[in-house]
C-alpha cells in the first residue's frame, strides 16, 4: 500500500502531468510567486486587487497583475507647441524656423508693420535725397567755383538733411523693434495679434526702449573714446609715426572686439524692455545676466542671423539697383553718371523698403526667440508658459504677468494677477495639487538645469 506523500515532499504528487517539472503553489493575482508567506513588493494581497472593486478594470494593478519586471515606465510626453516653437529649450534650427514661422502665420502684423513704417521712412528719406540732389545739380549747372555764400547755403541744406535722416533711421529701428517684439512674443503662445494691438502694447515701452538704445550707445562709444585719448597722448608725447600706426591698428581691432562683446551681452535688452517691462538700466543688466554663461552660443546664433539677413537683403536689393543704374546717363561724364536722378532714387527706395520689410521681422524673430530660449534654459520659463497656455490665457491679458520673473521669495507667476510675496498664487496651488492636469503636462527640467526661479 502506497502512502500519499506529504505536501511539499517533492514526490509524484508534485509533478505535472508528464511535464517533469515541479508544480508551483497557487497565489492570488498580483502577489509575489516566490513562496508562501513572503511579502509582495508592490500592492499585495488585501490591497485593491483580486476580489475587490476595480479588479479587471483599466488601470488595475499599478504595479499589479501582468506588470513586467522592473515596473512600467510611462511614455515620455512631448513638449506642447501652442505657437511657433515648442515650449522647451530649443536649438538653432528651431529658432530660425520659429522666426520664419512667425512671419508666415501672421504676415499682416510682421511684414505689414515693417512695410508701413519703412514706407513712411522711405518717403521722407527720398525727399531729403532729392533736395540734396537738386543742390548738386544747381552747383554743377553754374560751372563756376562756388562762392562762400553758396557753400554755406549748401551746408545749411546738407547738414540738417543728413541729421534728419540719421535720427529718422534711429527712430524707425526702435519702433520696429518694439512692435515686432510684441508680435513675436505673443506668437510663442500661439496668439495672433493685429498691428493695432501691437501698437497698443509697444507704445508705452518706446521711451524705455529709446533710453536703452541711447545708454547702450554710450557704452559702445566708450572704447573708441579711450582709443582716441590714447592716440592723442601718444601724439602729444611725440611718439614715432610707426608707434602711432601700430597703436591705431591694434587699438581699432581691440575696440571692435570689445564692442562685439558688449553688443552680444546687450542683445536681449530690447526683449526685456518690451516683454518684462523693465527700465533702460534694468534691461541692460537683465540682458547681461541672461547672456553671461552662454556668450559664444548667443554670439554664434546672432552672427548667423546677421549673415542670413545681410545676404537676403543684398539679393532683394540687387534687381532694383540694376534698374536704378539703367536710368543713369551713359553719355555723360563719370561724375555726372554716378549722380542718381529722381527715378533712380525712387526705385532704390522701393528696393530698400521691400528688403527691410522682409529682413527686419527675421532679425526680430531670432532675437526674441533666443531670449525665450535663454530664459527656458536658465529659469524654467517653459513651465511657466505651459501653465499659462493650459489656463487659457488669451491675447488680451496682461503680457507682463506671463513674462516678468518672480522676485526673491515670490512664487512664479505664469499668468493672472500679481502675487504678493509669501502668498501662494493660482499657479503654485495648481502645481502642488497631485493629479492636477496642468501639473502632469510640463515635463521636469533636464539634468543639470537650474530650478525654475
Amino acid at each position: 500500500m502506497t502512502d500519499t506523500p506529504p505536501w511539499g515532499a517533492g514526490g509524484a504528487g508534485d509533478q505535472d502531468q508528464g511535464d517533469g517539472e515541479p508544480r508551483q503553489p497557487w497565489f492570488p493575482p498580483g502577489s509575489q510567486p516566490g513562496g508562501y508567506g513572503q511579502a509582495p513588493p508592490g500592492p499585495g494581497y488585501g490591497q485593491p486587487g483580486y476580489g475587490q472593486p476595480g479588479y479587471g478594470q483599466p488601470g488595475y494593478g499599478q504595479p499589479g497583475y501582468g506588470a513586467p519586471p522592473g515596473g512600467w515606465a510611462p511614455p515620455q510626453q512631448t513638449a506642447p507647441k501652442p505657437g511657433v516653437i515648442p515650449l522647451r529649450p530649443i536649438g538653432v534650427g528651431e529658432i530660425l524656423d520659429g522666426a520664419f514661422t512667425s512671419i508666415r502665420r501672421n504676415p499682416k502684423a510682421t511684414l505689414g508693420i515693417s512695410a508701413v513704417v519703412l514706407t513712411i521712412s522711405g518717403v521722407i528719406t527720398t525727399a531729403l535725397e532729392l533736395l540734396l540732389l537738386s543742390q548738386l545739380h544747381l552747383s554743377a549747372a553754374s560751372g563756376r567755383t562756388p562762392t562762400t555764400a553758396q557753400m554755406l547755403g549748401a551746408l545749411a541744406v546738407v547738414v540738417p538733411s543728413g541729421l534728419t535722416a540719421v535720427v529718422l533711421a534711429f527712430i524707425v529701428q526702435i519702433l520696429l523693434t518694439g512692435l515686432l517684439t510684441a508680435v513675436i512674443g505673443r506668437s510663442v503662445l500661439g496668439h495672433r495679434i493685429t498691428a493695432g494691438e501691437a501698437w497698443h502694447i509697444a507704445l508705452p515701452r518706446l521711451p524705455a526702449l529709446l533710453g536703452t538704445t541711447l545708454l547702450a550707445g554710450l557704452v559702445y562709444i566708450g572704447p573708441w573714446a579711450v582709443l582716441f585719448v590714447l592716440l592723442i597722448l601718444l601724439a602729444v608725447a611725440h611718439a614715432p609715426a610707426a608707434v602711432l600706426v601700430v597703436a591705431a591698428v591694434f587699438g581699432v581691432v581691440v575696440t571692435v572686439v570689445v564692442d562685439a562683446w558688449i553688443w552680444t551681452m546687450f542683445s536681449m535688452s530690447a526683449a526685456a524692455v518690451v516683454l518684462e517691462r523693465l527700465g533702460p538700466a534694468q534691461a541692460l543688466g537683465r540682458s547681461w545676466r541672461l547672456v553671461r554663461s552662454s556668450f559664444w552660443r548667443v554670439f554664434g546664433i546672432l552672427l548667423l542671423a546677421w549673415i542670413i539677413v545681410f545676404v537676403a537683403s543684398s539679393v532683394l536689393r540687387l534687381p532694383f539697383a540694376i534698374i536704378s543704374a539703367a536710368f543713369s546717363n551713359s553719355s555723360a561724364t563719370f561724375a555726372q553718371a554716378i549722380q542718381p536722378n529722381a527715378a533712380g532714387l525712387a526705385i532704390g527706395a522701393i528696393g530698400g523698403i521691400i528688403a527691410g520689410a522682409i529682413t527686419q521681422p527675421i532679425w526680430a524673430g531670432v532675437t526674441v526667440l533666443l531670449y525665450v530660449d535663454l530664459r527656458m534654459r536658465r529659469e524654467g520659463l517653459d513651465l511657466i508658459l505651459q501653465t499659462a497656455t493650459g489656463s487659457g490665457q488669451g491675447p488680451g491679458d496682461d503680457l507682463a504677468t506671463v513674462w516678468r520673473p518672480a522676485g526673491p521669495g515670490q512664487p512664479a507667476r505664469p499668468g493672472g494677477p500679481e502675487v504678493p510675496p509669501g502668498t501662494a498664487g493660482p499657479a503654485q496651488t495648481a502645481a502642488q495639487q497631485p493629479g492636477n492636469g496642468a501639473a502632469a503636462g510640463p515635463s521636469p527640467p533636464a539634468a543639470g538645469t537650474p530650478p525654475a526661479w
